[in-house]
């Protein structure tokens, strides 16, 4: 009896595993699935060990040639915080973030010729990095674009950047006071094998 039991239970895990990916568990899989864009922050400081901890994450992305063509700049001053706020308020951080971590290429560690615009693809990674990292720690954030758009001027402005320095994001990141609904975006419709 005890074998048939434990039988049913089996086939019944097994179908149950058949509707859901078997990687729910793995908790890389989970961070990635269940990482949302958060737009309202409580106001809590952060650490400086949790800043570390996100820019460590981020500088572990892959980069072309591990030419790593970013920079970082790390805005808690509230006045530049508000200032930001106002003239891009599409980048969320006049909603109570604490900080703002707004993710550069340098473009004199760029690849030379053809390859010169891979830094774009590398700071993007490092920014999903640093979103994956917030999430697993409990805190909120959200990727506002910022190249090829005007705000990159209006960013380099702000923060006083060098020329050679292109912001391509702000991250405001902090404690969240929304819970934003995790969002399925898997679409089979989307994938092709082979060839289109």
């Amino acid at each position: 009896m005890k074998k048939i039991i434990l039988a049913v239970l089996g086939v019944m895990l097994l179908a149950g595993c058949a509707k859901q990916p078997q990687t729910m568990d793995n908790q890389v899989i989970n961070n990635i699935l269940t990482r949302v864009s958060v737009r309202q922050f409580t106001g809590e400081p952060i650490t400086q060990a949790q800043v570390d901890t996100l820019l460590r994450a981020a500088m572990a992305a892959p980069s072309a040639v591990n030419k790593q063509p970013w920079a970082f700049v790390v805005v808690s001053d509230k006045q530049i915080i508000d200032r930001i706020g106002e003239e891009m308020p599409n980048t969320r951080c006049q909603n109570n973030a604490p900080c703002a971590i707004v993710l550069c290429g340098d473009l004199n560690k760029a690849l030379e010729g053809e390859g010169r615009d891979f830094w774009v693809q590398d700071v993007a990674a490092a920014t999903q990095n640093l979103l994956l990292a917030a999430h697993s720690m409990g805190l909120g954030a959200v990727w506002t674009g910022m190249y090829p758009t005007h705000r990159a001027s209006v960013a380099q402005k702000i923060l006083d950047l060098p020329e050679n320095i292109v912001p391509l994001a702000i991250v405001p990141v902090g404690y969240p006071a929304e819970q934003p609904a995790v969002k399925e975006k898997y679409n089979e419709e989307l994938i092709h094998y082979n060839r289109w």
